[in-house]
């Protein structure tokens, strides 16, 4: 009988390493993918799930179990990317002004995103709300869950999917 991610993250948290392995394999695969749709760059997502993955250990003593692995898992997920994007925001302000290094910077990294496909560009100029909201509904969560993760209703969940669809379809009316 396979043990649930909700008995092996009470195990991991009381300090069972094969417990905390048996989760992370478990769960890597799509907090990777999460990740890649949240920043969309596989490199940042690499950091992201490297950092998130690190602090899981001591993040698990304070899982209680009232949601399921994956719901927790994928907050602290959207919580690391927030975290990431502000002190990203609190970077590019701080160099503003480095001159010609920055402009180049600035040019390598609009190239970069450039060279991404259609549809991770697209999500990547939603608003942070609808951006958060259509990464978890990518990741075949309900909107019920997808709710339980951001802290929001099903409700708006719906419609935030609503006004996704709507800037997606502006944006390729656009590119056309």
């Amino acid at each position: 009988m396979k043990t649930s991610d909700i008995d092996l993250a009470m195990a991991a948290a009381g300090g069972d390493s094969d417990a905390f392995a048996a989760l992370l394999e478990r769960s890597y695969d799509r907090l990777f993918a999460l990740c890649f749709r949240l920043t969309g760059s596989q490199f940042e997502a690499e950091d992201l799930c490297q950092d998130i993955c690190a602090a899981l250990p001591a993040k698990l003593a304070k899982f209680e179990g009232g949601s399921s692995f994956s719901t927790w898992l994928y907050r602290v997920a959207v919580n690391a990317s927030h975290d990431r994007r502000r002190r990203a925001a609190t970077r590019a302000k701080a160099s503003q002004g480095w001159g010609d290094w920055e402009v180049q910077r600035t040019e390598a990294n609009k190239e970069q995103a450039e060279a991404q496909n259609w549809l991770m560009h697209a999500i990547g100029s939603l608003p942070d709300d609808l951006r958060d909201t259509v990464a978890l509904v990518m990741d075949d969560m309900n909107h019920r869950e997808v709710g339980e993760v951001l802290g929001i209703s099903e409700g708006t969940v719906s419609w935030r999917m609503s006004e996704v669809k709507k800037h997606l379809k502006r944006i390729k009316e656009n590119d056309q």
